[in-house]
């Protein structure tokens, strides 16, 4: 079960890597060469059980899904050459932790204007208590400090030095001395006393070089570990393409291998031997079947969370992403039948390709503008987003932000000014004033 819900997490590369580790490591396993492509339309609506799945599939990691002709090999290869550049960006990596958390609407406000006041090292650039105006102090230190404890580590903080004690502060084997020297004695370490440092702490050598050890292995600026200007290569999971009416999904198993029982095993397990061999026989068996098993779970699991996101987000994949709707863990959870951290899970890290582009999966989680979810309006804030960016790119003069709020009330989404201008804010557009200088 551990070894399944691990799987389940990694996104192609990494699953790709360990597969190649347990066929190093189990003789029992072997690589076969196989495809398969699934229409969203044939995936089987009654949920197979594990007897089953065992019976049908026991000694291969194929999903058993049809495979078509010349034409999905095209899509397939134009797939292939889709894998694209996604950065992602601080806020975003923020934002998508904060969702998952169990606090109330007024706390994911202050959250999420928390998350969009950090610059690119991960501290403040405005004063968060200013910008959190209208709640309490003590609201504001609450939520803060739930944001410090996501990754990266010390985020959402003043300056270096705060974030330096807030990693220490949650690092459970922090040496004694740690916390003193960055909380009162930062001074005297960027200027190399060490020595002074030692006697006002009164602490041995050893017990110094520890903590100097563990400083050093901190991160004084954690925003730079999701800066902008660092590109992470993806390649898509699966394709979602609009095909004579019908959507279909084409998983990736051109990166995949697919895997077997060894034949040779396969035969001597029906054999007779000394103990010791039979017991190393049998056991690297079991265990590649349940290797095996894992990964036909993984990608079952994939490719109904695909298949109801498509359902749920039918305008978005026919019509682009202005179309997107609000929706949540628990509306895919309870469509595919499994718990809101499995599809927590399966959602980090993988991508999707689509007609409008390369998605991560967890992009098609959103709330509605009301902040509500799917059971409030039917306006997501990435839909509506879209179209923001539709009515700035498409003006013939800079309108101002309440100009904005008129078009969109128009079209029948109702917000107010200052979360137009947040919005534009987060699409790093510029106000109407800089629009007109550029």
């Amino acid at each position: 079960m551990i070894q399944s819900i691990r799987l389940m997490a990694l996104p192609l590369q990494e699953l790709k890597e360990e597969i190649q580790q347990e066929i190093e490591a189990n003789p029992a396993l072997e690589v076969l060469e196989d495809r398969s492509t699934m229409s969203l339309e044939s995936i089987p609506e009654e949920r197979e059980s594990e007897s089953e799945a065992i019976q049908r599939f026991e000694n291969s990691s194929d999903p058993g899904y049809s495979r078509s002709g010349d034409d999905d090999s095209d899509s397939k290869r134009m797939f292939l050459e889709g894998a694209i550049t996604y950065p992602e960006t601080l806020q975003e990596h923020l934002l998508w932790q904060l969702r998952l958390q169990p606090i109330t609407p007024s706390q994911r406000e202050i959250g999420e204007r928390l998350v969009q006041n950090l610059n690119a090292d991960g501290f403040h650039k405005e004063d968060p208590y200013l910008l959190c105006k209208g709640f309490s102090k003590a609201a504001v230190d609450k939520v803060m400090a739930v944001i410090r404890r996501l990754e990266p580590i010390g985020a959402c903080t003043e300056d270096f030095r705060e974030s330096l004690l807030v990693q220490a502060g949650q690092a459970p084997d922090a040496p004694p001395g740690a916390l003193e020297i960055i909380g009162d004695h930062m001074d005297l370490l960027e200027r190399g006393k060490h020595q002074d440092i030692q006697k006002r702490l009164k602490l041995d050598d050893d017990e110094l070089e520890a903590a100097l050890g563990f400083i050093k292995g901190l991160n004084p600026f954690p925003g730079r570990l999701y800066s902008a200007e660092e590109t992470k290569y993806v390649t898509p999971d699966v394709q979602v393409k609009l095909k004579d009416g019908e959507f279909v999904i084409v998983i990736n198993d051109e990166e995949i291998p697919v895997i077997g029982i060894n034949p040779f095993f396969d035969r001597l397990s029906g054999e007779k031997h000394d103990k010791e061999t039979d017991a190393f026989v049998k056991d690297n068996i079991r265990k590649a079947r349940w290797f095996i098993q894992s990964i036909q779970q993984r990608n079952r699991t994939l490719l109904k969370v695909v298949r109801s996101i498509v359902e749920f987000q039918r305008p978005f994949f026919a019509r682009g992403p202005k179309y997107l709707a609000p929706l949540t863990l628990k509306d895919i959870a309870g469509e595919v039948g499994v718990h809101e951290t499995t599809i927590s899970r399966i959602a980090g890290k993988k991508y999707v390709q689509t007609d409008w582009g390369i998605y991560e999966l967890r992009y098609f989680f959103t709330n509605s503008i009301s902040g509500s979810g799917s059971g409030g309006s039917r306006f997501s804030k990435g839909g509506v987003k879209q179209v923001i960016k539709e009515i700035i790119e498409n003006e013939t003069n800079a309108m101002s932000d309440q100009d904005i709020t008129d078009i969109l009330a128009r079209k029948g989404i109702k917000l107010a000014r200052r979360t137009v201008a947040k919005y534009r804010s987060e699409l790093n557009m510029d106000s109407s004033f800089g629009r007109k200088r550029g």
